[in-house]
């Protein structure tokens, strides 16, 4: 028991003596810690006394400098207002003195005036006692000699005046012609154009007469198939290892000829062929007509175009005017009108797009009425071509009058093509009239489809719709359109005229 109690007294006096040992390093620790606070405290108040000295000096160097350059600044200022008063004293002395300059001239002025005015005076009194002596001795008072005076000064003057005009007159018409012939011959010069004309007539060769017989077919149906599709009379006969197609209808002639070569190449020719070929070469037609179109736009070089009035343009190529090409004449009038227009600062573009688009009315003369110069102004307004291109498209024939120069300009290139020699052909143009008033007549009846004028106008096929013209109506057709023919127009020998009414039933078999 005694040892236990010893042990413990050892223990709590060891762990008195460690804590006494422990709390002594404690406080010299701290003891040690503040003395290290107080030296950091004093290097950092030391350092923060050099920044703040350090930064006094920067600080007054720097109100010096600013200072020395504000005195500077003063002192430049101070010159320049020095330099503008001396300036301003200077102007007022000028100007002194010019005022006092101006008083002296002033007062010269004033003697002057004076001066002048007793001059009137005695101009005004010498004046008055010449016309006192003139009017005793010639009798007249001065009112009276005025008059006299002045109507033989007027009479002398008109003579006159009217003499040097009629002069100007002759000069100007005689130097409008001079200068007209030289552009007119320059613009000529300068257009490469070839003569016109064209016939009628297409040829297609044939390498063996045999196939002529093939053209025909059994019992002529072949050959019924093609002119009744196409229009165009097929004249087999006249000339050996050919085959003529007449029509005065270039589409047709042309649409004809497709026909023909594609069934001769293809080498079945009979009537649901011949059909087919015929749609196959239409199609190809108007391709070509677009094509056509496209280059003449392209030539004319004047800007594009819709695409109606491109297709329309395109037609013209298969269309002619007294035996001359339209498209070709139409292309003539183009560069013409634009070398004129050029020469004379006219707009040339304007010129040129009238002229392109001049003759579009005639490749539509079955489908609308009135003249082909108003129907082309009317297309061109439909497809929103400008006021100035329409005006000068109607006036072109006078059917209204011509207003601007681009219209005038489009009048004689229009003019100058027609005339030039070898372009065109009378004869041909009233015997394609005359067609064309043959299949008018018919078309106008109602229930007619197609009507073809063949064998050079002496006879016309028309076919009809079999739902709207029955075979008595067929017959009551024909005489009606032949009693029209013989009452308007005039024409050599007798005309056929042919109504067919054709009716299909078709059925496909599946």
């Amino acid at each position: 028991m005694l040892t236990v109690v010893a042990a413990l007294i050892g223990i709590l006096i060891g762990a008195i003596g460690a804590a006494i040992f422990l709390l002594t390093l404690s406080r010299s620790r701290v003891r040690a810690a503040e003395a290290t606070r107080e030296r950091v405290l004093a290097d950092a108040e030391r350092q923060a006394e050099a920044v703040r000295r350090e930064a006094q000096v920067d600080a007054r160097e720097q109100a010096v400098q600013l200072k020395s350059e504000i005195e500077a600044e003063i002192q430049d200022r101070r010159l320049q207002i020095v330099k503008i008063e001396e300036r301003v004293v200077q102007k007022e002395v000028e100007t002194d003195d010019k005022l006092t300059e101006l008083v002296r001239r002033e007062q010269g002025l004033g003697d002057r005036e004076v001066h002048a005015k007793a001059l009137q005076e005695e101009l005004k009194e010498a004046k008055d006692e010449a016309l006192a002596a003139l009017e005793r001795l010639s009798g007249l008072t001065v009112h009276e000699a005025k008059q006299q005076l002045l109507e033989r000064s007027t009479d002398l003057v008109r003579h006159e005046l009217a003499r040097e005009v009629r002069q100007m007159e002759e000069e100007a018409r005689s130097e409008a012609r001079r200068r007209a012939r030289a552009l007119i011959a320059d613009s000529l010069q300068r257009v490469a154009a070839s003569h016109t004309a064209e016939a009628t007539v297409s040829v297609v060769a044939l390498a063996s007469d045999d196939l002529k017989g093939r053209i025909i077919g059994r019992e002529g149906r072949n050959i019924r198939a093609l002119e009744h599709l196409t229009g165009v009379d097929f004249i087999i006969d006249d000339t050996p290892h050919a085959v003529v197609l007449s029509s005065f209808d270039p589409l047709r002639r042309e649409v004809a000829r497709l026909t023909l070569e594609k069934l001769i190449e293809d080498g079945r020719i009979h009537p649901a062929r011949i059909e087919e070929m015929y749609y196959h070469s239409k199609a190809e037609l108007d391709e070509h007509i677009r094509h056509a179109g496209e280059q003449a736009v392209f030539e004319a070089n004047c800007g594009e175009f819709h695409e109606e009035l491109v297709k329309i343009l395109g037609r013209l190529r298969y269309r002619t005017s007294y035996g001359q090409n339209v498209l070709k004449h139409t292309l003539e009038v183009v560069h013409l009108g634009g070398i004129m227009a050029a020469e004379l600062k006219a707009g040339v573009k304007t010129t040129k797009r009238a002229a392109l688009l001049h003759d579009v009315g005639k490749a539509m003369s079955h489908e609308a009425n009135g003249s082909h110069a108003l129907i082309s102004g009317q297309l061109a307004r439909r497809f929103g071509e400008s006021d100035g291109v329409i005006h000068a498209i109607e006036a072109h024939h006078y059917e209204v009058q011509p207003q601007t120069v681009e219209a005038v300009l489009l009048i004689t290139a229009d003019a100058v093509s027609a005339s030039r020699p070898g372009a065109r052909g009378e004869s041909l143009e009233n015997y394609i009239r005359r067609l064309e008033a043959l299949e008018l007549i018919a078309t106008a009846k109602p229930g007619v489809a197609k009507a073809y004028a063949l064998q050079a106008g002496r006879e016309i096929r028309v076919i009809v719709e079999p739902s709207q013209v029955d075979d008595d109506a067929a017959a009551l057709l024909s005489h009606e359109i032949a009693r029209e023919i013989e009452d308007q127009l005039e024409y050599p020998g007798q005309v056929k005229v042919i109504v067919i009414r054709e009716s299909r039933a078709i059925e496909v078999a599946k």
